[in-house]
């Protein structure tokens, strides 16, 4: 089962059930957005600041 089929059997409205994972700068936790549902794999970054910052040390 893939992410999102677990998603969409889950969600009831309760963000408790959304996927998470650190951003790759700052390492806040970011909650899954419907933005992002075509490419969440691909997301790194919480903020355009931290994309900003990239690999650089924080």
């Amino acid at each position: 089962m893939t992410a999102m089929a677990a998603m969409k059997s889950r969600h009831k409205g309760n963000k408790t059930f959304l996927p998470s994972k650190p951003c790759a700068v700052c390492g806040r936790d970011m909650t899954w957005r419907r933005a992002w549902r075509n490419n969440w794999e691909a997301v790194k970054y919480c903020s355009e600041a931290c994309r900003r910052k990239g690999g650089a040390d924080v």
